[in-house]
């Protein structure tokens, strides 16, 4: 299901496009001010996308959108605004924003324009691979759920992801993430794979993801 922030001050509009979006697998949260908005952003930042009206209580939305973009660079952002000025959508263009929705519009424009942008980002090869990987925006799917990993478990698991049925030694994990990341050394990259081997569902005795090459490293399996 795909999880949107919807921020916008309108609560009977946004009650309606929480509804109608609900129809097409789409979760919606709401916060009718920036600042509750910001709040809820910072406490989940797993949302898919970020809708955004400008005409909001204390803060203009187009400042909104220059805060959410300094903070979470690759979150798509559609501006859904009355303002039809073109200085408005260029300026919201050039705060980061992805799209702009003029108001009004039927939820199903909205619909489809979310899809287009979350199109782009996730990468699949092939229905039959177990993880669907948005590089981008640091997310990875296993069975239509996402995985919460820290941020060295990520470069983990794309540095093996990226380079899928080769060995890969210890030390090259070690050098390509930083070895600042591991002070105590390779034996902590065995501890790094253990934890995601944990958060992937994989089984240490019997990988399937992850596998062990004695004496090198890993390799992972898309299976």
């Amino acid at each position: 299901m795909i999880e949107i922030l919807l921020i916008e001050d309108d609560l009977d509009l946004a009650e309606l496009l929480k509804y109608a979006l609900a129809k097409s697998d789409i979760s919606v949260s709401i916060a009718t001010n920036p600042l509750e908005g910001l709040k809820i952003l910072n406490e989940k930042s797993t949302f898919d996308a970020l809708v955004l009206d400008l005409g909001l209580p204390d803060m203009d939305g187009l400042e909104v959108c220059k805060n959410v973009r300094q903070s979470y660079a690759s979150l798509p952002i559609i501006i859904s605004s009355a303002r039809t000025e073109t200085l408005d959508k260029i300026k919201g263009f050039e705060l980061g924003a992805d799209d702009y929705i003029s108001k009004p519009y039927e939820p199903i424009e909205l619909v489809f324009r979310l899809r287009a942008i979350l199109r782009r980002g996730i990468q699949v090869s092939n229905e039959a691979k177990t993880f669907l990987v948005d590089k981008q925006r640091r997310i990875i799917i296993k069975n239509k759920e996402k995985i919460a990993l820290t941020k060295a478990e990520f470069d983990i698991f794309i540095y093996l992801y990226e380079k899928e049925g080769i060995v890969i030694p210890r030390e090259d994990i070690l050098i390509n993430l930083g070895q600042s990341k591991f002070q105590s050394g390779l034996k902590s990259i065995d501890v790094a794979i253990g934890r995601l081997r944990q958060k992937i569902g994989d089984d240490p005795k019997n990988p399937r993801f992850i596998h062990s090459v004695r004496g090198i490293g890993y390799k992972f399996i898309n299976a």
